[in-house]
């Protein structure tokens, strides 16, 4: 729900602060007063279009901030958890417009583009009024209303799944169609290729060691003359061994006179180990390595072979047999030609006659539907003060195939007098009854999924009387179920709300101010009495305003 409001600098307010409740929330205040302002300002931090005229006269900037909390909304926690917007159960909105025409918009402080914003703000808060933010009008909106009405959304989320499969399905068949000879040509070059790799009789452990083992191979001559070399030193008469077990002796005498030299002892003993352990593993390795020279040869031929495999497949020679994997992968995609494209076509014979069974029981379910919700809507329509109008949902079949949420397209009808004919409902409704029908609908599937801030601009234009208190009791009665702001002239609407705004306007400071205020019940006797008796406010009117906010609170 909206929690909070915050506007600066924005037309002719120059600082505003408003804290909103669940429930109904009622606006009032004379004409010109400005309750726009708020509407506009909620447009603009649901990222509607901004104009640099709206920067209030002589600022640099105006300021919009639109606080909602969230932790009970999972859709838009998610959103904004995909998004990396999340904020612990909170939604800011921000949007920061230039004197000179420029806008910035955020999310939890985050910049973001107005249409993350957008997006987001059609999740939380719908204004029903003269305005272009309005769900009701657009197609997808009207078919999600239907089929959260008719408890739906599981039953196409499963048939979209199936049509989505079946599209996927389709492009392969049509890709192997309409590019058989590149695909034969493929095919013939793919083999050609895996035949070389098959024939290298390619092993892992080869492949690791080979160019390592050929190195060796390549200079054994070289290592043989400078470790028989080493090993001779070593070995010799006055070599390193002999000098250490020399030294170690002497050492060994003199550490029976000073136990201190016990240390440098261990270590000259310890070197002399080594060195004999070097003169092991010295001799061990001579007498492994090969210097024949026809297994070097045929060694740099393996390598030779190799080397040209990895060129042509790009690759270093240890991923020759990821590679041949991978021309399996391929081959085994594309080889099975026209039986490949029989099975597919197969496949997809069966996922049209699954879809075919869910679209059929989906229309049959939407029809039924379709007409309860109709007759409700038209009779809501009635006490809302338009009789004679008739509300209609129509299905409009689709062309034959597979198509998203099944057979039919939904479209809302009405007709506002009797003996015209339906028209859609964008054609047809002026904005007061837009914003009534928009409510009839709110209130009639208000056990469905809808956004859960609803705005109500005006619904009572037009109306008067006893209308207007049905009105009045629709909207608090909706408020059950979502939180309601709604913006009236009517004393008998406004009379209904859990909380009651105030907006007014002033001259000061050479230029206008409007400001907005929450009225304690006193103030908000004295308000719904200005509305029922204009601007002098009698005795009489505060009894009556009195007991209409008594009635409506009962």
């Amino acid at each position: 729900m909206l929690s909070q409001l915050s506007v600066k600098n924005l037309a002719v307010v120059e600082r505003l602060d408003l804290s909103f409740e669940p429930g109904m929330s009622a606006v009032t205040g004379e004409t010109g007063a400005g309750k726009s302002i708020l509407l506009q300002a909620l447009g603009l931090a649901l990222g509607v279009r901004a104009d640099s005229n709206l920067v209030r006269h002589g600022k640099d900037k105006a300021d919009i901030s639109a606080a909602f909390a969230v932790e009970h909304n999972q859709t838009v926690q998610e959103f904004l958890s995909e998004n990396a917007l999340e904020d612990e159960g909170e939604c800011i909105l921000r949007r920061v417009i230039t004197s000179d025409g420029r806008s910035k918009a955020f999310i939890n402080g985050n910049s973001v583009p107005l249409s993350t914003v957008r997006n987001v703000g059609d999740l939380l808060l719908d204004i029903h009024g003269q305005n272009e933010h309005q769900l009701l009008l657009r197609p997808d909106q009207q078919m999600k209303l239907l089929d959260g009405f008719a408890q739906l959304e599981v039953d196409k989320q499963a048939l979209n799944e199936i049509v989505r499969a079946h599209k996927s399905l389709s492009e392969k068949v049509d890709n192997l169609l309409n590019n058989q000879e590149l695909i034969e040509q493929q095919q013939v070059l793919y083999s050609h290729q895996l035949e070389e790799l098959n024939e290298a009789a390619l092993d892992q452990d080869e492949l690791n060691t080979i160019e390592a083992s050929f190195k060796t191979s390549a200079n054994a001559q070289v290592i043989t003359e400078k470790t028989s070399n080493v090993l001779n030193q070593l070995e010799s008469d006055t070599g390193a061994n002999a000098q250490l077990l020399t030294l170690g002796s002497q050492l060994s005498d003199a550490l029976e006179m000073d136990d201190k030299l016990q240390v440098g002892f261990e270590l000259l003993s310890s070197a002399q180990v080594q060195t004999q352990e070097a003169v092991y593993e010295l001799t061990q390795y001579l007498s492994q390595l090969s210097t024949d020279e026809q297994s070097a040869q045929e060694m740099e031929e393996r390598i030779s072979e190799l080397y040209a495999l990895g060129r042509k497949h790009n690759c270093a020679i240890e991923e020759l047999i990821e590679v041949r994997e991978q021309l399996d992968l391929k081959l085994e995609e594309i080889g099975g030609g026209a039986n490949s494209i029989s099975e597919m076509t197969d496949q997809l014979d069966l996922l049209v006659k699954r879809y075919q069974d869910k679209a059929q029981k989906l229309s049959k379910d939407r029809q039924l539907k379709a007409t309860e919700l109709s007759q409700l809507v038209t009779e809501a329509m009635q006490v809302l003060g338009m009789p004679g109008s008739e509300f209609k949902i129509g299905l409009n079949e689709k062309l034959d195939g597979v198509h998203l949420n099944g057979h039919e397209a939904v479209e809302f009808l009405v007709k506002t007098n009797m003996g015209q004919d339906f028209k859609a409902l964008k054609k047809v409704a002026s904005g007061g009854e837009l914003s009534r029908i928009s409510l009839a609908i709110s209130v009639v599937s208000s056990d469905s999924e809808y956004t859960p801030t609803l705005i109500f601009d005006e619904v009572d234009v037009g109306i008067s009387g006893a209308v207007a208190e049905v009105v009045g009791r629709k909207l608090q009665e909706l408020a059950k179920h979502y939180q309601i702001i709604c913006i009236t002239h009517l004393a008998q609407v406004a009379s209904f709300g859990h909380q009651h705004l105030r907006v007014s306007k002033a001259q000061q400071d050479g230029g206008a101010q409007t400001t907005v205020e929450q009225l304690e019940d006193a103030q908000r006797i004295d308000e719904v009495a200005r509305i029922l008796g204009g601007a002098t406010i009698t005795d009489k009117a505060r009894v009556a305003a009195a007991e209409m906010i008594a009635s409506s609170q009962a």
